[in-house]
């Protein structure tokens, strides 16, 4: 059991988005507490989902707040309507040549279930969605993060990029 998982069942220690290590695309760890003190936007993302669009505007945050301390975390899922079949190689691809993202697009992961990411149950438990339920409903759903990791912001998966730029600058601190 990783530190921070035993930490979520027991709850004795303040865990953070930081405490996590995460799989890039090509398998290697991910420590996230490379990201203190900047903020995360954590999304699960899908290539083949009617909100991937949203890779646009999310890339578009990304290049305009990047420098001030913003970090995207793409992480690819097939949780839902099997809408990410492709390997992280062909997900690599697909978000270069289609959107030209230059933010992490990390391993393919499960975001609900007994399999689900540590950091996936992290964000749901401290962010629960509509009338305190912690699944996430689809694809594209985000988590915002602040400086100190602490999860300030959980929007719903039809919630364009654009629409969270005023709590991103707000945790920015902009």
């Amino acid at each position: 059991m990783s530190f921070a998982k035993s930490c979520i069942q027991t709850a004795e220690v303040n865990v953070t988005a930081f405490d996590f290590v995460v799989k890039n695309a090509k398998g290697e760890d991910v420590d996230l507490n490379q990201y203190k003190g900047r903020c995360l936007l954590v999304v699960n993302v899908a290539s083949a989902c009617g909100f991937t669009p949203q890779y646009k505007g999310l890339q578009e945050l990304y290049e305009k707040y990047r420098d001030q301390g913003l970090t995207i975390l793409g992480f690819p899922c097939n949780q839902f309507g099997s809408q990410e079949s492709r390997s992280n190689d062909e997900i690599q691809e697909f978000c270069e040549t289609r959107f030209s993202i230059q933010f992490p697009v990390l391993a393919k992961i499960e975001v609900n279930g007994t399999d689900a990411d540590p950091l996936f149950q992290f964000l749901k438990k401290e962010a629960p969605g509509v009338l305190g339920t912690q699944a996430i409903k689809w694809n594209f759903t985000k988590f915002l993060v602040d400086r100190e990791g602490r999860v300030v912001g959980r929007y719903a998966p039809n919630t364009q990029p654009s629409e969270i730029e005023a709590d991103i600058l707000k945790t920015l601190g902009l």
